[in-house]
């Protein structure tokens, strides 16, 4: 009976570790395709991130977002969401902002969901981002302790430009699932 119970618990304990599948993108679709290269890119970045993708419910790639302002500032990113490694749905970000900010930049983003609440959230259009959320910008020497807050965790990857901002804003998100889903 001990033993019984010993590989009951280790089966339990080898399911709930495993990584989730890693994303496969179709490799016909050019939007995935640049998802995937997002992907990579900050995975050689800061190879820590690693865990996130492997152990989060699911998560929400944004590859480009482009955010400019001079007072008034805004942003916009396509991306996708994936669950199990597939593509689960799209969703786009709007990122509002204003006070003293000049300047432009483009850069990836990442959100990752601790549970299946979180995602749930997010799926439902419940997910916004005010002025006290921050994202961590992810560089080679960035320490990936960062806790879940929420339920969620939001990394960024630099792609280029430059911005000065002292500003009040947020970001709003909206979540279409993938047809035949």
């Amino acid at each position: 009976m001990y033993m019984f119970r010993s590989l009951l618990t280790l089966l339990a304990f080898s399911l709930i570790s495993t990584p989730l599948p890693a994303f496969q993108p179709d490799t016909s679709d050019e939007f995935e395709l640049e998802v995937q290269q997002a992907i990579v890119a900050i995975k050689a970045r800061n190879p820590g991130i690693q865990a996130y993708f492997d152990h989060a419910a699911g998560y929400a790639v944004f590859p480009s977002v482009g955010k400019g302002g001079y007072i008034v500032g805004g942003g916009y990113g396509r991306g996708l969401v994936i669950v199990d490694g597939r593509v689960e749905g799209f969703t786009t970000l709007i990122e509002f902002s204003v006070g003293a900010q000049i300047g432009g930049q483009k850069f990836a983003e990442f959100i990752f969901f601790k549970d299946d609440v979180a995602l749930n959230n997010f799926k439902r259009g419940n997910l916004e981002f005010g002025a006290n959320v921050s994202a961590v910008a992810v560089t080679a020497s960035t320490t990936l302790d960062t806790s879940y807050d929420d339920g969620v965790a939001v990394f960024t990857h630099a792609a280029g430009g430059l911005m000065a901002a002292a500003t009040v804003g947020g970001q709003k998100f909206t979540f279409e699932p993938k047809a035949g889903e």
